[in-house]
């Protein structure tokens, strides 16, 4: 009985085979060739459009309605009232693009001043010597928040409602409910005034804060787009193991966000010792929330990976903007309230709504 052997195919048959095959490419239907997917990819793409034309629709809107606001003045003012938060608000921002929140900022900007105020004041320290002491009390105090969100994996949130905690009690503390005044800061240390000085021209103030705060906000800005610590904020904020996977040290880099955050602060704390003139240890109790609105208005999204420095700033100046203007105009300072956090809730509902360009 002999065998039946099956047929074998060959190789040239597969060959012939695959040469009949279809070599067309798949392709589908894109769903964002109407004009709603294109804006909302746009504006994802490009955070401060919104907060720019905000500004500029607010500044023509409070134009109208009371005349004096367009005076060189009350621009002046404005650029003045939101000085002490536009820093925060940088600060805050690099906390944020990590996904991460600090409500301790605040309190770390006080604690900072009083430092500052107690050693050239109170105790004649040299004031460089002073001012450094501050700032670096604030980038301690940052560091501490991060060390405990990255290496003890505690919630931002919780981690930072329970420093403000600590750090209110600290100020009291420290100062013994005392303030300086601002008699005894031009007697025995004035060049803690020195930023609440400026430039004076056609009936305007240019404070030499303001302008810091706009150098800051530039550094800031190149630090985050054009290094790679920048990127790494960014990485962290998009996908914190994504970023651990592509060696990015991610617990180093939280870290080093906060203390950078609290060392802004205590800059900041020499800022306000010049905006105000003096030195309190109740001073600032709203800049907390006055940074998380700067930041949210201006399009840093609470959900990490995207925002801008540059937008902050005019999240900012959105804020002073309304404030300046419906003063002006003979609103209540209640209603200012109602318009911030009507503000807040529309940036929150319009970052939501761009997070689904993405998916």
């Amino acid at each position: 009985m002999s065998e039946h052997t099956a047929p074998t195919k060959t190789i040239s048959d597969f060959e012939a085979k695959l040469a009949e095959a279809d070599k067309s490419v798949a392709s589908f239907e894109r769903d964002d060739k109407s004009l709603i997917p294109m804006i909302r990819a746009f504006v994802r793409s490009n955070p401060t459009i919104i907060p720019a034309f905000v500004l500029l629709i607010s500044v023509v809107f409070f134009s109208i309605i009371a005349p004096r606001f367009m005076t060189p003045g009350a621009l002046s003012t404005v650029l003045q009232q939101v000085t002490v938060t536009g820093f925060v608000a940088i600060a805050q921002t690099l906390v944020i693009l990590t996904a991460g929140i600090d409500l301790s900022v605040g309190a770390i900007l006080v604690v900072s001043s009083l430092v500052i105020g107690r050693l050239a004041v109170i105790l004649g320290v040299p004031v460089p010597l002073a001012i450094a002491a501050g700032m670096g009390i604030g980038a301690l105090m940052g560091w501490l928040n991060g060390f405990l969100v990255a290496k003890i994996k505690l919630p931002p949130f919780i981690v930072t409602l329970g420093t403000l905690s600590i750090f209110t009690a600290l100020k009291l503390w420290y100062s013994h409910s005392e303030s300086i005044r601002n008699l005894d800061i031009e007697q025995n240390a004035p060049a803690l005034l020195w930023f609440g000085n400026g430039i004076k021209a056609f009936g305007a103030t240019i404070t030499f804060g303001g302008m810091a705060l706009i150098i800051l906000a530039a550094i800031v800005w190149y630090i985050l787009n054009h290094t790679a610590w920048g990127r790494h904020v960014h990485a962290i904020g998009d996908d914190p193991d994504a970023a651990m996977l592509s060696g990015i040290r991610v617990d180093r880099t939280l870290i080093s966000v906060y203390a950078a955050a609290g060392l802004i602060c205590g800059f900041a704390a020499w800022v306000a010792i010049g905006r105000v003139g003096s030195v309190s240890p109740i001073s600032f109790e709203t800049v907390n929330l006055g940074s998380i609105t700067a930041v949210v208005i201006g399009g840093t999204s609470l959900f990490g990976g995207r925002g801008s420095i540059v937008g902050s700033v005019l999240g900012a100046f959105i804020v002073g903007v309304f404030n300046t203007g419906l003063s002006l105009a003979g609103v209540d300072d209640y209603w200012q309230q109602f318009a911030a956090g009507t503000l807040v809730i529309v940036a929150v509902a319009l970052d939501q709504w761009l997070r689904r360009a993405s998916q």
